[in-house]
C-alpha cells in the first residue's frame, strides 16, 4: 500500500471513531428572567431612534448601557460615546446613559443649548426624585452603592456635596455617625445584590430606627427578577454562567448570588468566545443567566457553541414574567 493510501486509510479511520464516539451530555438550566429589561431597552431605542430623527453622529455620554456589544452595534450606526459633555459639539444630540448623571451635566447641556436626550432609567430617576425629597425635607441621606459607578456618581450628583453619605459596606454600615440619628434618609443603587442590601438596611435600621426607608424598593425589579432566577437553578448546577460585561454592576452580582446560592462555580463570560472548556467538560449540570445589560443574542451564541460539542438538553427555569415597558422621551415620539 502506498503512503498516501495509509494516510488516507488512517484519516478515515479517524474520522469514522470521531464519528462513532458518543458526544458528552450536559444538562443546561437557562434562567428566566434574563438579559434585557425596560431600562436597557429603551435606552439603546433611544440611541438608534435618535440617530434615526436627527441622523449621525449623535454622541452618547458614557456607555449607554455596560455591555461591550451593544456599544459597538451603536457606534457601527453612528452613535460616538464620550465620557464628558465637554467632548461633545455644540450642534449634534447628546444622549445621557441609562445609569443616570449629576444634575449639573443637563444644566450645562442647557447653558450651551444643546439638544440632549436623557436615557436615565425611570426607575433610576425614582431614586433621584427621592433623594431630592428627603432633601427638602431636611433629612441627611444615606446612599447604599458601590464607589465610583454611574449611576452612584449621578446620585450622589443630584443634591450638593455633604447631602449624602454613600454606604458601601456593613463596616460603612456600623461606624458612621450621623449629626443627628433622628433625621436620616435610605436611598440605595438599583442593580445590587437583594440579600446584601438587606443586611445592611437591618444593620443601619437596628443603629437608627427612625431612618426614612424607600417607599417601595429601590433595587429594580428586573435586578431582582433575574437574581431570584438564578437562586432558582443554582443548587443544581456544577458551573453557572452569566453572560454580561465586567463593568456591569447586575451582571457581577448574578455571579456573587449564583455562588452564595449553591452554585459549585459561578463564573462571569462575556460571550461564547469566552467560555472555559475545560470547565464545561468537567460540568455536567450548568446553569446559565445573562445580565440586564445583555443582549439575547448573546445566551443564543452560548447554546449554540454548547450544542455544536456536546448532546445537551435544556430546561428554562421561569420564576416571573415581565410585562414592564417605559415610554420613550417626548421629543422622540411621533417622529
Amino acid at each position: 500500500m502506498s503512503v498516501q493510501a495509509t494516510i488516507s486509510t488512517n484519516v478515515a479511520d479517524a474520522l469514522k471513531t470521531k464519528a462513532e464516539t458518543p458526544r458528552k451530555k450536559k444538562r443546561v438550566f437557562l434562567a428566566a428572567p434574563r438579559g434585557f429589561c425596560a431600562g436597557v431597552d429603551r435606552a439603546i431605542q433611544i440611541v438608534e431612534k435618535s440617530i434615526e430623527t436627527y441622523g449621525a453622529p449623535v454622541y452618547v455620554r458614557h456607555e449607554i448601557v455596560h455591555n461591550r456589544h451593544v456599544v459597538s452595534r451603536l457606534a457601527d450606526l453612528g452613535a460616538i460615546f464620550v465620557e464628558s459633555l465637554d467632548d461633545c459639539p455644540d450642534d449634534r444630540p447628546v444622549v445621557f446613559s441609562a445609569h443616570g448623571v449629576p444634575k449639573s451635566v443637563p444644566q450645562a447641556a442647557k447653558a450651551r443649548e444643546m439638544n440632549f436626550l436623557d436615557a436615565t432609567c425611570p426607575l433610576v430617576s425614582k431614586v433621584h426624585i427621592e433623594a431630592e425629597r428627603h432633601a427638602k425635607e431636611g433629612r441627611h441621606i444615606l446612599l447604599i452603592g458601590h464607589e465610583g459607578h454611574p449611576e452612584v456618581i449621578g446620585t450622589m450628583g443630584q443634591l450638593p456635596k455633604g447631602k449624602m453619605t454613600l454606604i458601601e459596606t456593613a463596616d460603612d454600615a456600623r461606624e458612621f455617625e450621623p449629626n443627628d440619628a433622628s433625621n436620616l434618609a435610605l436611598v440605595t443603587q438599583t442593580t445590587l445584590s437583594v440579600d446584601d442590601t438587606a443586611e445592611l438596611i437591618a444593620i443601619l435600621q437596628s443603629r437608627f430606627p427612625m431612618i426614612a426607608l424607600p417607599y417601595k424598593e429601590d433595587i429594580c425589579y428586573a435586578t431582582t427578577n433575574r437574581q431570584l432566577a438564578v437562586k432558582a437553578i443554582a443548587e443544581r448546577c456544577d458551573l453557572l454562567m452569566v453572560i454580561g460585561s465586567v463593568t456591569s454592576s447586575n451582571s457581577k452580582r448574578l455571579v456573587e448570588v449564583g455562588a452564595k446560592a449553591g452554585s459549585n462555580k459561578s463564573m462571569l463570560i462575556s460571550s461564547a468566545e469566552s467560555i472555559d472548556w475545560a470547565l464545561i467538560d468537567e460540568a455536567e449540570t450548568l446553569g446559565l443567566s445573562a445580565g440586564a445589560s445583555a443582549p439575547e443574542y448573546l445566551t443564543d451564541g452560548v447554546l449554540a457553541a454548547l450544542k455544536s460539542r456536546y448532546d445537551i438538553k435544556i430546561e428554562e427555569v421561569e420564576v416571573t414574567k415581565e410585562k414592564v415597558v417605559f415610554r420613550l422621551p417626548r421629543q422622540l415620539l411621533n417622529k
